[in-house]
């Protein structure tokens, strides 16, 4: 019998492999760590677990699962999609479906994938295309960069795109949900969103096209670049372009450079400097942000950067810097953008000059005021006290402190008695990727830690009775447990995700190496605390009902509730005599 394509890609597949991919992994133990890339943090709470195959964060997020959990989260993708990802990987053939039930996504990726095609054919067969070809060429992009990143052209025609893509069988609406038709508002007819422009794809991690960047290479229009909009598969503020090339460059150099256009991208990946994703025309995400954690903490900026205004760049690099980002500055020669210095073989000089952000700003901020005048003092404390109040490592805020009085002149208390008068800015702070994992009772603790010991010895089975069993809420777990003698194997599909976790936090959770007869005892204490949890709130809830009989005049009822009262009383009273 053929095994399912989801048992294939499990057996072709190492889920250390797929997840170091995308996120850094260190070893630890029998299992790999890592931050983790579902929620901000500084220590690494995020496991893999080769033998089990599974993964989990005992950190805020609390997130776990097998392989396809992970590119579903990761990729932020249904599982169909998942499945299709990591079949790709396996070298797994997918049976064809029928079309009608394709989701919504795989039609918008068909779309964007023929759309790309579409524009590619017209770059090297229409004469227009290959008039923006040789714009490309002249501007120093070479042939092989043309096809690697897939650079196209869109015809200057009103339905040209809209046009081949209904022959292929897609509704006008379709082509519109992905982001390359618009509706007129005075004739409700669709026509193109890119006309007459060079065409960069954008991709997504697994090398997906997911939306487009149009781009005049004629000085007659206005608008510089047209941009895909935000659609089920866009969204530039969670995108960086170039990363699905770049990421492998980024974690062997362990720093990836930020530009800001597609050009200057492609142009110093061209000179030979791979590890160089672009922002396309925005600033710096806290959800971009998280992306780029997964690969380096070191990133080298090639921005334009209005540090004494409130600009958008700046405040990413802000994010960046809270984050615990290592950054440093790459200055720009004056006129000139990163695809024209990477054209002219300049841009390692460049790299090499790059400044810390502490010098950067000093430098930048003192070149510009007096620092001698009373006036100019201000100005440059007046630009520098908000950015030296957001450096959260202390140590370093210090350094920053001590600079700046030794540049102005005065005492560093007075420095820091004006730093203290600066309101911190509560908005630049990386938000959370998901929600906190909700607190765990007091039972659901007690019951996590007596799975925890039975994984540690298996022995301590022999001290809990079948009657045991009616205390715990997850009686399903126990009972495997207890039926297996504390050995994993052979888990059943509806409690892997759960037993692969307690498994998972035996191995990395320290404080669980006893003696024996400690384990003995601290298993016998969590079950009598289990057990003593259980019958309080049973007595609660009879105290409850009780009283509702009373009122009720329902006095039979009454009375065998009493009854069960008092046995429960009785049953707390034996538990409180063993403890003593």
């Amino acid at each position: 019998m053929l095994s399912s394509p989801v048992d294939q890609i499990k057996d072709r597949l190492d889920i250390v492999e797929v997840v170091r991919g995308y996120i850094k992994l260190q070893k630890a133990g029998v299992n790999y760590r890592a931050v983790c890339p579902f929620h901000s943090e500084k220590k690494p709470s995020f496991f893999v677990s080769p033998t089990r195959q599974s993964w989990h964060c005992f950190g805020a997020c609390g997130e776990g699962g097998d392989i396809f959990k992970f590119v579903m989260k990761i990729e932020g993708v249904d599982f169909k999609e998942a499945l299709r990802i990591l079949a790709q990987k396996a070298g797994v053939e997918l049976r064809k479906e029928d079309p009608k039930l394709k989701t919504e996504r795989e039609h918008l990726h068909e779309i964007s994938e023929l759309a790309c095609s579409f524009f590619e054919t017209q770059m090297e067969q229409s004469s227009a295309g290959k008039e923006a070809k040789d714009y490309l060429l002249k501007r120093g992009i070479k042939e092989e960069s043309i096809k690697k990143w897939r650079i196209g052209y869109s015809p200057n025609i009103w339905q040209g795109l809209s046009d081949f893509l209904v022959s292929r069988g897609y509704k006008r609406e379709e082509i519109a949900r992905a982001g390359l038709a618009l509706k007129s508002a005075k004739t409700g007819k669709y026509y193109d969103r890119f006309r007459g422009r060079i065409i960069f794809p954008v991709f997504d991690l697994s090398s997906q096209v997911i939306g487009f960047g149009g781009r005049v290479f004629k000085e007659d229009d206005p608008a510089k670049y047209v941009n895909s909009p935000a659609t089920l598969l866009y969204n530039k503020s969670r995108v960086l372009y170039g990363l699905n090339k770049a990421g492998m460059d980024i974690r062997k150099k362990n720093r990836c450079v930020l530009v800001e256009g597609y050009m200057d991208a492609i142009m110093v990946g061209q000179a030979g400097f791979e590890n160089v994703v672009a922002t396309s025309g925005t600033a710096l995400t806290p959800y971009q942000l998280r992306i780029l954690k997964r690969y380096t903490d070191n990133i080298l900026t090639a921005f334009d950067m209005d540090i004494a205004g409130d600009s958008a760049t700046k405040r990413g690099i802000d994010l960046a810097q809270a984050e615990g980002f290592n950054i440093k500055i790459i200055t720009m020669p004056e006129g000139k953008d990163p695809a024209d210095v990477a054209l002219e073989g300049n841009w390692a000089g460049l790299v090499e000059k790059a400044k810390s952000i502490h010098d950067f700003y000093f430098d930048n901020v003192f070149s510009k005021h007096d620092k001698k005048s009373l006036e100019g003092k201000k100005d440059i404390s007046k630009i520098l006290l908000p950015i030296i109040k957001r450096v959260p490592n202390k140590i370093e805020q210090n350094v920053w402190i001590k600079s700046l009085a030794s540049g102005l002149e005065v005492r560093e208390e007075d420095v820091i008695e004006e730093l203290v008068k600066i309101k911190p800015e509560n908005d630049i702070a990386v938000e959370q990727a998901g929600e906190k994992l909700a607190k765990k009772t007091r039972k659901e603790l007690l019951e996590e830690r007596l799975a925890l010991l039975i994984l540690q010895e298996p022995k301590n089975i022999n001290f809990v009775k079948q009657e045991d069993l009616d205390f715990f809420s997850n009686k399903e777990v126990v009972n495997y447990l207890c039926n297996n003698k504390g050995i994993v194997s052979n888990v059943p599909e509806n409690l892997a995700d759960r037993v692969n976790y307690l498994c998972l936090k035996a191995e990395v959770e320290p404080g669980l190496s006893f003696k024996e007869i400690d384990v003995q005892q601290e298993f016998k204490e969590c079950l009598r605390q289990l057990k003593t949890l259980f019958i309080r709130d049973k007595l609660d809830c009879l105290s409850k009902e009780i009283k509702k009989a009373e009122q009720e005049n329902d006095l039979r009822k009454a009375q065998q509730l009493v009854e069960q009262f008092n046995q429960y009383s009785r049953s707390w009273t034996d538990l409180e005599i063993s403890e003593i």
